[in-house]
């Protein structure tokens, strides 16, 4: 059974996390690489949280990963399933689990990034289980 789609507010955009933006309307997930220490970080910003370089780049991630936690809000209008997904990069990231059946999701459950438009018309990241 797949559930109801949200309606997405829209990101909060900066200087920072512009490029990222830009890129989730074109499908792509970048992530930031600090060329000093090799660490990948979430959430995107110009100074590596590893070890305070402000020589970091970007680079487009997998998409792939796998659910480490999550929680089904059935108390609301439309439910929903917020999760933590940890990509495949080894950083994890807060967001929803859609195109799914609540009940048969389970941790370490392989999922892959989708796109959906916001309110605004901007794409935010989400992710779905891997057929």
């Amino acid at each position: 059974m797949t559930n109801p789609e949200r309606v997405y507010a829209d990101p909060s955009i900066n200087m920072e996390t512009e490029a990222y933006w830009e890129a989730t309307k074109q499908n792509k997930l970048l992530l930031k690489k600090c060329d000093d220490c090799g660490e990948t970080h979430w959430y995107p910003r110009a100074i590596c949280p590893h070890c305070s370089s402000s020589n970091t780049c970007w680079y487009e991630g997998s998409g792939k990963g796998k659910i480490y936690s999550f929680s089904v809000m059935r108390r609301v209008e439309v439910p929903y399933v917020m999760a933590y997904v940890t990509l495949d990069e080894g950083v994890s990231l807060l967001t929803n689990i859609v195109e799914c059946d609540f009940d048969n999701l389970s941790i370490d459950q392989d999922v892959e990034v989708v796109f959906r438009a916001t309110q605004g018309d901007q794409a935010l990241p989400l992710f779905r289980p891997v057929a």
